[in-house]
């Protein structure tokens, strides 16, 4: 499948013309694939750091080998927020900046982990789809809570998991997985060209040792180092 990068679209004007983006790109999810491999080739993770008094929004990238968790690359991007917060549209905030961090790097991507949601999402297109659908690049979301969607607790051992369900159709949008005993779970649903079991596999993995991926906690730490140096930069 051709993963060449889709040109980044322009900002839409309004809620509606958001919404309609999100209708026309939906359409383009592949959810029939099954994904590489967990520990095979590189997996990246993406986070955002946000300024809002400022409008500045920061992005990081941060390459792993999948095998070992060393970081290959690490690449920023700091740009303008350019969208309002809207529950459910907060990608339009986040997709320009996290597109240039991506552009910025030479390594190749891999997987892609986002620190957001794909099909879990009351439009079945959160960021993970989204950044799916512009790279052409398979993409997870590992998200900290469960956003509108309804769950039993797992079990208490890692890799435990429970469906997590969309009370409008019973539909599993994701799973509240289990990453460590005992530990609160995390949410974890396709984005674009891996199936839910393989992105459940690529999170255990990349939680070795604590609830996050470890993808999520270098971009966490790398996209807020990125927003202090450019609010260091500003004035005013």
């Amino acid at each position: 499948m051709n993963t060449t990068p889709h040109p980044t679209p322009a900002t839409p004007a309004d809620e509606a013309a958001a919404r309609a983006v999100q209708d026309e790109l939906r359409a383009r999810v592949v959810l029939d694939e099954t994904g590489p491999p967990p520990g095979t080739g590189h997996v990246t993770g993406v986070d955002v750091a946000y300024d809002d008094e400022r409008d500045l929004v920061a992005a990081a990238a941060v390459v792993l080998d999948a095998a070992t968790h060393v970081v290959v690359e690490e690449a920023t991007a700091t740009g303008r927020v350019a969208f309002p917060y809207v529950p459910g549209l907060l990608a339009f905030r986040e997709i320009p900046t996290v597109l240039a961090a991506l552009g910025n790097l030479t390594a190749d991507p891999g997987l892609i982990v986002c620190d957001g949601y794909g099909q879990a999402h009351p439009r079945r297109f959160g960021l993970a789809s989204h950044l799916g659908v512009l790279t052409g690049r398979p993409v997870i979301g590992v998200a900290k809570n469960p956003f509108a969607f309804t769950y039993e607790q797992p079990g208490p051992r890692r890799g435990d998991f429970s469906p997590l369900l969309d009370a409008r159709d019973g539909a599993e949008v994701g799973r509240a997985l289990r990453t460590q005993d005992g530990i609160k779970p995390v949410f974890v649903s396709v984005g674009h060209r891996v199936s839910l079991d393989n992105a459940c596999a690529h999170t255990l993995r990349l939680a070795a040792g604590y609830r996050q991926p470890e993808t999520t906690r270098r971009a966490d730490s790398l996209c807020r180092r990125a927003l202090a140096e450019a609010l260091g930069g500003t004035h005013g």
